[in-house]
């Protein structure tokens, strides 16, 4: 048995990079999903409205860690080849980060009054325009402050990965913890780690929020 030091502290801070990098790959292939599932949202069509509706429904109803097992024992069977934790853990990410953050866009755009369009159509912008430069706009300022509480979720959510394998700060933490047999200091100084990750997007969306609620 050893002691914890400052080799293993950088352990975890270095295991803290894959939480980080996860976070981006869910937010980068993510986060342009979503925007399709809210934009299908609002389709004129109902057939593509129901499908992306009971697509985030799915996904929504089924718990990270659900998803994360699925992708991992499954991806394996439908494609034939033995897939690295990194690729199943992102793909679980991935989706979940487009159900959620589709939902949050979707009901900003909805948010956003009827006569918005309406003075929008009077000035002769096609549906396109109308989108770009006078709802979204709007949408968006509605929808930043829960799209950064989503972000520190998804943060946190990261520790389940662990759960399949993959090395980030919590399995990191899971493994200092047997090699030195000191789970308080070791979790301990986890938390913080996280606590570090998370606290500036919280009081950012904390701002957000008392900015958007001045300008009411």
């Amino acid at each position: 048995m050893r002691t914890f030091s400052w080799a293993d502290f950088a352990s975890l801070f270095a295991a803290m990079q894959w939480t980080v990098a996860l976070v981006c790959i869910a937010l980068a292939v993510g986060a342009p999903l979503g925007l399709g599932l809210a934009l299908l949202r609002g389709h004129r069509l109902a057939p593509l409205r129901w499908l992306a509706a009971a697509l985030q429904q799915l996904v929504q109803g089924v718990p990270l860690l659900g998803l994360l097992m699925f992708f991992y024992f499954g991806m394996p069977v439908f494609l034939g080849v033995e897939v690295p934790a990194i690729a199943a853990v992102s793909v679980a990410f991935i989706i979940y980060a487009a159900a959620f953050l589709g939902q949050i866009w979707h009901g900003g755009i909805q948010a956003v009054k009827h006569e918005q369009w309406e003075a929008a159509a009077c000035l002769g912008l096609s549906k396109w325009h109308q989108f770009r430069h006078v709802i979204a706009p709007q949408a968006l300022r509605l929808s930043l402050p829960p799209t950064v509480g989503f972000l520190v979720q998804l943060i946190k959510g990261t520790s389940l990965a662990s759960v399949v394998g993959f090395v980030e700060l919590a399995r990191a933490g899971q493994i200092a913890s047997a090699a030195t047999f000191q789970p308080l200091l070791v979790y301990s100084c986890v938390a913080l780690l996280y606590f570090a990750a998370c606290l500036p997007l919280t009081m950012w969306a904390r701002n957000l929020e008392d900015r958007l609620h001045g300008a009411r």
